[in-house]
């Protein structure tokens, strides 16, 4: 019998987060489910037997203690899956960063830097939830990645989805070679929460009742990033659209040199916060 392989996802209170652990629990794996309402997280973990983390990404000091507690509870981590993440109004956190900006980015690069001995020893997969947004909305200008010089919600998110393409890219290059396996990729148009707190028009897709006809189901979202987590279909390193690597990306999305400079910046922030 296969030994269980321990699954962090965060952003899995709902959503396809929420649907991938159940899929995965269903057939054996150690889930393990992070996520920011203490309530939904609860009965998630609840409904599938499973152990829950909570955190709030708006505050890093959250995700340091989240980082402490997963190295400390779990003696290896098979798979870290980047989930978490929205498209949101315009706000500074308590830490200094465009909310958008560290929710979808910074956050999930300081948990993952901060489990990094624990996913290195592991030889784990990382897994990160991305968005065609990248393409779509996203060019990234490392002097402002708050984008306090013209801020609008699908340009911040946009930012944010390019910015994890290019730290799931530059995590790979730094430790392929000592096991690890990265991955990014978009899951697709998903009937879920998303847009449910954004002043961006594409609210009327996502909460609306005809725009919600046009988008796929949960659970199939769920079973594209079991897909993922499972490494099925996909080379270390690259971005993926659903199930393909796309034709079409944002010319940034492939810049090594931008990548590297990103993940300095991002140490540099992080660093001062």
């Amino acid at each position: 019998m296969t030994t269980p392989r321990t699954i962090i996802i965060t952003g899995a209170s709902d959503g396809i987060g929420a649907a991938a652990a159940q899929q995965l629990a269903a057939r054996g794996e150690h889930v393990v489910v992070v996520g920011r309402s203490p309530d939904k997280t609860a009965r998630v973990a609840e409904a599938i037997g499973a152990p829950y983390h909570l955190a709030d990404y708006a505050n890093l000091a959250d995700v340091r203690r989240l980082a402490a507690e997963l190295a400390e509870a779990y003696p290896r981590i098979d798979v870290l899956a980047n989930n978490a993440g929205q498209n949101l109004r315009h706000e500074t956190t308590r830490d200094g960063f465009d909310k958008t900006m560290q929710v979808n980015h910074l956050a999930p690069f300081l948990l993952t830097t901060l489990l990094l001995d624990k996913l290195l020893a592991s030889r784990a997969t990382v897994v990160q939830t991305s968005s065609e947004a990248s393409r779509i909305f996203g060019h990234l200008d490392l002097d402002d990645l708050n984008n306090e010089r013209k801020w609008s919600a699908d340009k911040a998110y946009g930012d944010a989805k390019l910015a994890n393409i290019l730290f799931t890219r530059e995590l790979h290059r730094r430790h392929h070679a000592q096991g690890l396996r990265t991955v990014s990729f978009h899951p697709g148009n998903v009937a879920t929460n998303m847009g449910s707190d954004t002043s961006s028009p594409t609210r009327f897709l996502w909460q609306t009742w005809l725009g919600r006809q046009f988008l796929a189901k949960v659970e199939d979202g769920g079973k594209t990033l079991v897909r993922y987590i499972d490494g099925v279909g996909w080379e270390p390193g690259e971005y993926y659209v659903v199930d393909k690597l796309p034709k079409k990306t944002s010319p940034q999305a492939s810049d090594a040199h931008l990548a590297q400079e990103l993940w300095s910046r991002t140490e540099k922030l992080l660093e001062a916060a």
